[in-house]
């Protein structure tokens, strides 16, 4: 398949340039997110929605802010699609797909689970395409994951270690990932439930990190729905930097969103969707 124009005209200094800058907006959302995180007597957060519950604190917007100032500044030329502001288009080519915090369930309950997901994604005419770099960052722990354009690699405690999944096995011994139940209707919850009968371990609500985990290596499945695409640009640019797959439940691209399969390989990629679709 031919490369978009976009990424022809790179330089490889250019393809580093815009890595340290994902790396500089992880940074500046780490010191955002950290900043009001764990304070005392608890978080508190606004809902979103008329019925049921999609928090959002100030820490998410503030973060947010933030990252899009870095951008109007160093890279003026690029869209944005945000959680929390939206979309702006640009005139580059590219779109930065931010959210600022992927998890803010667990964020405002104090868990070290939620995370900050950065992606540069091709532009597209209806929303942000395909992504071509990604950044998984965790900052009360002070680890991360990217990957795209050549780098596939962790930094954190351990130091800094490259990123490489699982290789094969029979799904009856993966390790599945889920927020299910909590996210899904009756029939997706339905499918998945077949493919936890199916596995060894099913473990839940890790948000991004869970995504994290399949490019370290660490399991091999993530089954997810009803997400949007600032919840899955960042951990498709790097599991798939790291040797993995990520799909929708079909099979075809899971870059905007709605119901995704993540798979440490093919093979039990292709074990997993026979099951969601029996």
């Amino acid at each position: 398949m031919q490369a978009p124009a976009q990424l022809s005209r790179l330089s490889t200094e250019e393809r580093a340039a815009l890595v340290r800058i994902a790396a500089d907006l992880a940074d500046i959302a780490r010191a955002e997110t950290l900043a009001q995180f764990r304070p005392e007597g608890g978080i508190g957060a606004e809902n979103k929605l008329a019925a049921g519950f999609d928090p959002v604190t100030a820490a998410d917007r503030a973060a947010e802010a933030a990252m899009r100032a870095y951008l109007a500044k160093h890279r003026p030329q690029d869209g944005i699609y945000g959680e929390e502001q939206g979309v702006s288009r640009g005139t580059s080519g590219f779109t930065w797909v931010l959210d600022p915090i992927d998890g803010t369930r667990g964020y405002m309950s104090g868990t070290p689970t939620w995370g900050v997901l950065i992606a540069l994604s091709i532009e597209e005419a209806d929303g942000p395409g395909a992504p071509v770099l990604g950044v998984i960052d965790q900052p009360f722990i002070g680890e991360r994951f990217t990957g795209g354009f050549g780098t596939a690699e962790t930094s954190g405690p351990l130091g800094v270690r490259p990123l490489a999944v699982r290789a094969s096995r029979p799904l009856d011994r993966a390790v599945l990932f889920s927020t299910f139940p909590e996210v899904g209707t009756p029939e997706e919850e339905a499918a998945f439930k077949r493919l936890v009968r199916e596995v060894r371990l099913t473990r839940y609500g890790m948000d991004c990190y869970a995504y994290a985990l399949i490019a370290a290596g660490q399991i091999d499945l993530v089954v997810e729905a009803g997400l949007q695409p600032y919840d899955v640009g960042a951990p498709i640019a790097v599991i798939e930097a790291a040797g993995g797959i990520v799909t929708d439940w079909q099979g075809g691209p899971a870059h905007r969103g709605g119901r995704v399969l993540a798979a440490a390989n093919p093979e039990i990629h292709a074990a997993a969707l026979a099951v969601l679709n029996r």
